[in-house]
């Protein structure tokens, strides 16, 4: 019987601690040192500036029209629409989408969005991070973060890194670049991504999704871990593309909400 008693205590133990790995769980390691809760009448821009639109497939959509924008009930809502106005813009639907590029970068410390993402065939809604110094490298030698990517209606939501070492190199699997995580697709979730000086760590839900660590290739951090520096914060509705495929307008318009996004430094 002290044997079986035994067992069970250390299997409670072990999954407790297994518990305790998935999720960051430790509020008492973080101290709130910058939020935005988005309770006024617009987007502050001290902090936000709208997307310009640019080649990239991603913000081919991108809009400064202010149908695509709006602050309702303390969340920025984001939408991606039919454009109705094609005789001063010839793009089919338009999108909006806020970064904090030039105003605001976060380095190191844990990064927050609690978002609510509609769908719709072809929505590809993003919570991502480039660097500050982008100016500096080609693309992908500055590193990109994506805190969460979501296609159409999925029920899932992608979280990824791309490096030198990713994209040049193809190595997404020595250590893996990814992974997606469950989400609730018809309420709000949180997102968040925690940045040390050797690793990577990403959430869902206060669920551990995956870690991606620096590793010793012998061709210098810059190739795989270039993360040690300031990013900016990109949260966009995007629409159409080669991953998410094509748009069907008959589901437009679609919405990001966004409830808040929270920035914590590590307690000294």
């Amino acid at each position: 019987f002290m044997r079986k008693v035994f067992v069970w205590m250390w299997l409670a133990l072990f999954l407790g601690g297994l518990i305790s790995c998935v999720s960051s769980g430790d509020s008492s390691r973080w101290e709130l040192v910058w939020e935005d809760d988005f309770n006024g009448t617009s987007f502050d821009t001290a902090t936000w500036s709208k997307i310009p639109r640019a080649n990239p497939e991603w913000a081919r959509h991108m809009s400064d029209n202010e149908a695509c924008y709006e602050v309702r009930d303390g969340n920025l809502v984001l939408k991606g629409i039919v454009n109705t106005d094609l005789e001063n813009d010839t793009a089919p639907y338009i999108t909006g989408g806020v970064y904090t590029k030039n105003k605001r970068g976060f380095h190191g410390g844990r990064l927050e969005v609690k978002a609510k993402l509609q769908g719709a065939q072809g929505a590809w809604p993003a919570i991502w991070l480039k660097p500050c110094d982008e100016a500096q490298w080609k693309w992908p030698w500055a590193g990109e973060i994506d805190v969460m990517e979501r296609l159409n209606h999925d029920s899932i939501a992608y979280q990824t890194i791309h490096t030198a070492y990713t994209i040049e190199r193809k190595q997404t699997r020595n250590p893996r670049h990814g992974s997606k995580g469950t989400i609730n697709p018809d309420d709000y979730n949180v997102y968040a991504v925690e940045m040390y000086p050797d690793s990577l760590v990403f959430f869902i839900n206060e669920n551990r999704t995956f870690t991606y660590p620096r590793i010793d290739t012998g061709e210098g951090d810059e190739l795989q871990f270039p993360f040690k520096k300031p990013y900016y914060l990109l949260i966009d509705m995007q629409l159409d593309g080669g991953w998410v495929g094509p748009v069907d307008t008959l589901d437009l318009p679609v919405e990001m909400v966004v409830d808040w996004v929270r920035y914590y430094k590590e307690k000294e």
